[in-house]
């Protein structure tokens, strides 16, 4: 179990990308609000993205709208769950997502923890937990294999995380609040 939630977090992004992430959240009858915004310069082109996410009360995502700024480009995606694990992106139905329950946004540190809060792992147990990851570049939607296997216990927690299809793999850390604080070639929480 985690503590509540902070009004807002903040990471600096390093090694794979050169930036900075702010998420502000707000909880409410629904479950969380989250709302966001990460800048960068990955790979020498800058990117900002601003993100809307709608967790329910079990962490499922339920509803994100992303925009993302370019040099030459402004695009937007709305993607939204009935929770149960099926999805529309734009408003169209994307069964190639049936059975994902997490949004992972490429340009965002922040998403990691959404399975981490819903499966509620004990120590040594693990999971799959494929998500609609949307890249930071073009906000293009793919699915996205995932698992997590919880590793240490304490006033934050620890898993071994693995993305097979990108080739990734860490050792995530999270505070008391489930929000990651380190992630290894990506970003360290600053606030």
């Amino acid at each position: 179990m985690f503590a509540p939630l902070p009004a807002a977090a903040a990471w600096l992004h390093r090694e794979a990308r050169t930036g900075f992430e702010v998420a502000y959240f707000r909880g409410d009858d629904r479950g969380v609000l989250i709302e966001g915004c990460a800048t960068a310069v990955e790979d020498g082109q800058p990117w900002a993205i601003d993100y809307r996410l709608r967790l329910d009360g079990s962490w499922h995502t339920r509803s994100a709208h992303i925009t993302g700024r370019y040099r030459d480009a402004r695009r937007t995606v709305t993607v939204h769950s009935d929770g149960l694990g099926r999805w529309q992106v734009d408003g169209a139905a994307a069964p190639e997502f049936d059975g994902c329950l997490d949004i992972d946004l490429e340009a965002s540190a922040l998403t990691n923890a959404f399975p981490v809060h819903r499966l509620a792992l004990p120590v040594g147990d693990a999971a799959d937990a494929p998500a609609v990851y949307v890249r930071a570049g073009d906000l293009a939607t793919t699915r996205l294999p995932q698992h997590y296997r919880r590793i240490t216990d304490g006033p934050g927690q620890r898993y071994d995380y693995r993305a097979p299809t990108l080739d990734f793999h860490a050792t995530l850390d999270y505070d008391e609040h489930g929000l990651i604080t380190t992630y290894p070639g990506l970003a360290e929480r600053t606030a």
